[in-house]
């Protein structure tokens, strides 16, 4: 059928329908003639009966004790009134909205944007971002208390998970090298704002352990916005599967059956979604020869998602930069050069820069803003 299509440029739809038609007959007892496929005769209703359809749901809409006009209440007073014929409570319905007497119009649906399309070139799927999350507060019988490290690979749906009794940052630090010693380093590692992976908030112009793992590693640590959804959708989506399909369908009388049943879980999961893990964009090789030094000074990017204030300014390390007073409320990508020491804002729209701001055009002395 697909040569015979291709041979008479015509659809493969078309080709079986003709095959259908003929069936066990010879071709010469097949009528070919066109059928149309709408009946021959539309059966609409009268004008008249539309009209009356619409002045009872006005007066069902401001007299009916029940306060009910729709489609199956004019349907009941059409019937209570001895009308003939009446139409079906369907009918009733494309009728008054071919008349426009709806009360809401439909809602138009937009498409999603691509996933990570704050990040350009994971937009364009060339490389991949590893999403990080802890789950908190949870509670084996026996007081017992569990948080558990979560992960999760944009593109790919790599999922890996850590339950245990605390996650600190060097919990979080050894997870994070653990895993990509096995699977392989991501361009982006996503965190909330969370002081675990960000670093100490009490602090001006420091930055935590886990951004300088990264930046040992080539990694290009993301900051989500303070409390805004859908930047972290992907490992908030795996967070609530795996408490419904792990945490609550099973009893656990000790942190060890937890952890042993979360791992066959990540290991069914990984199985599952073999094939869509090979298609991600390719994920570089760890070093072999590495080992994290905290007291040596961070080298590297790291990217921040902030919305400015009212009056355009964006907090920072402790800092309040101005970025455009035209801009007010919008979010904006800020990336933090720190080999030149350069902060630059972007506009995530455009995808072009809005602002650039250094120490020196804030005013303030070129020793600042100090990473440390």
């Amino acid at each position: 059928m697909r040569e015979v299509a291709r041979r008479y440029r015509c659809g493969v739809a078309t080709v079986h329908l003709w095959v259908r038609r003929v069936g066990d007959r010879a071709l010469s007892e097949v009528n070919w003639n066109d059928r149309p496929s709408l009946p021959h005769k539309i059966q609409r209703t009268d004008r008249i009966i539309e009209d009356l359809v619409l002045t009872l749901r006005r007066e069902l809409r401001e007299s009916s004790v029940l306060g009910e006009y729709g489609a199956a209440a004019i349907h009941g007073a059409l019937l209570s009134r001895g009308i003939s014929p009446v139409p079906s409570v369907r009918s009733i319905g494309r009728i008054v909205q071919r008349r426009g007497a709806l009360d809401n119009r439909r809602r138009i649906r937009q498409r999603p944007p691509v996933p990570g399309w704050y990040l350009p070139d994971v937009a364009e799927r060339a490389n991949e971002l590893d999403s990080f999350d802890v789950i908190e507060d949870l509670m084996i019988e026996g007081g017992i208390h569990v948080d558990v490290f979560t992960a999760i690979s944009l593109h790919g749906g790599l999922v890996a998970c850590w339950p245990d009794r605390n996650i600190p940052s060097t919990k979080v630090v050894s997870a994070m090298s653990e895993h990509w010693r096995r699977v392989g380093l991501p361009t982006y590692a996503q965190f909330d704002n969370d002081a675990r992976f960000q670093g100490n908030h009490r602090s001006a112009d420091s930055i935590g352990r886990v951004i300088r793992l990264c930046l040992s590693l080539g990694v290009t640590p993301v900051f989500a916005p303070p409390r805004e959804t859908g930047f972290q959708a992907a490992i908030e989506s795996f967070n609530g599967r795996w408490q419904a399909k792990v945490w609550q369908r099973f009893h656990y009388e000790s942190l060890a059956a937890l952890q042993l049943q979360s791992a066959r879980y990540i290991a069914a999961y990984r199985s599952h979604l073999s094939r869509r893990i090979e298609q991600a964009p390719q994920r570089r090789s760890f070093p072999s020869v590495w080992q994290l030094d905290l007291q040596a000074h961070p080298r590297g990017r790291i990217v921040y998602l902030r919305r400015t204030s009212e009056d355009g300014k964006v907090n920072l390390f402790g800092h309040s930069f101005f970025v455009d007073q035209n801009w007010p409320h919008r979010l904006v990508r800020a990336e933090v050069n720190l080999n030149a020491g350069v902060i630059s804002f972007l506009r995530t729209q455009t995808k072009r820069a809005c602002a650039t701001t250094t120490a020196a055009n804030r005013g303030i002395p070129t020793s600042q803003p100090k990473i440390q």
